[in-house]
């Protein structure tokens, strides 16, 4: 049992296939706020498909036995002295990028999710898969009283990311969309796309997850390999499935874009110019995000009523959280709560 000066939490402490636990539970003494930190009393945290990159071994690891988890809902308990925005007891989140350099071309011109120095949550430093967690003020948003943490956290990166995605994806008003992959991020992104004016196609292997989709009001749910039912304006890939790439290429419409998601994919197959790329076809990544992207999609999110579908764990069910992920057992978000 951790005494008051310490955390519970997790480390992954050897990369590694899921089903040898790459996962090791830990007590460190509680962080101290530097001048520009939060420390959150953690309520939430979402579990991202890049934490499980990041044990799994699909990422290298920045730093040996770091904390994972980004999408962190909690209460500030103590602030740093050149904090202003924030102070004790206020609700705030922790998200997946945590610094820049604010100086670089990037940064200067608004793209500060490019700047070679940036630093993220869970990667460079320890997140959210404990009690208390660090939290640079900054690169902090301001969240709700009134809400479930539960149904905050995943907005916190799984939705941030899709918004971000959903707007590379180039869609036009009123456009056709292809989902590939439906988890937690692609579940937000189509009700953003849903509430102005798209029609939806939702393209993926799980069953369940096809019922969610058509549930949330897609026009269509089809296995993931499947064509949709009328030609796209836009696609976005959510599962980390290089395959399926020629495949959304293909079900583009002339001048159609697709939009890459994930920070990890299996290697793309090669592409036929004729079948996957002629016609002005377009095919972009999606990198992180900014600051600007989080106050954007959190804005919408509170202004269209966004519905959040979560599967809760235990904070000291983490590893099983990963193993479902894995397995593509969770409905939604995956969420850890405290004990």
């Amino acid at each position: 049992m951790a005494g008051p000066d310490t955390v519970s939490g997790w480390v992954v402490r050897r990369p590694g296939p899921i089903a040898s636990g790459p996962l090791a539970a830990v007590s460190r003494p509680a962080p101290e706020p530097g001048p520009g930190d939060l420390v959150l009393d953690v309520e939430a945290c979402g579990v991202c498909r890049t934490d499980l990159h990041l044990a799994e071994g699909d990422l290298p690891p920045h730093r040996p036995s770091t904390v994972p988890g980004h999408e962190i809902v909690g209460r500030v308990v103590a602030a740093g002295e050149a904090v202003t925005a924030f102070r004790a007891g206020d609700r705030a989140g922790g998200a997946w990028l945590r610094g820049t350099c604010g100086v670089c071309r990037y940064c200067r011109a608004g793209h500060e999710n490019l700047c070679p120095k940036s630093r993220y949550t869970g990667w460079d430093a320890d997140g959210g898969f404990t009690r208390t967690a660090l939290v640079p003020a900054d690169y902090a948003y301001p969240l709700p009283d009134d809400q479930d943490a539960t149904l905050l956290a995943p907005l916190l990166c799984a939705g941030i990311i899709g918004y971000r995605a959903l707007r590379r994806s180039a869609l036009p008003a009123g456009g056709r969309l292809g989902i590939y992959g439906f988890g937690a991020s692609a579940h937000l992104a189509a009700q953003v796309a849903l509430a102005e004016g798209a029609r939806v196609h939702v393209l993926t292997r799980s069953a369940r997850a096809r019922e969610l989709a058509l549930a949330l009001g897609a026009s269509s749910a089809g296995g993931a390999y499947d064509r949709p039912p009328e030609p796209l304006d836009s696609a976005i890939l959510f599962a980390p499935v290089g395959d399926l790439v020629p495949v959304a290429l293909e079900a583009l419409d002339r001048a159609g874009t697709l939009a890459v998601a994930g920070i990890h994919l299996s290697d793309v197959p090669a592409l036929h110019y004729q079948r996957h790329l002629f016609y002005e076809r377009n095919l972009r990544s999606v990198t992180a995000n900014t600051r600007q992207d989080g106050r954007e999609f959190l804005a919408t999110a509170a202004r269209i009523g966004i519905r959040v579908t979560v599967s809760p764990y235990p904070l000291s069910r983490a590893p099983q959280a990963l193993e479902d992920l894995a397995a593509d057992r969770v409905q939604g978000a995956a969420v850890l709560t405290p004990d």
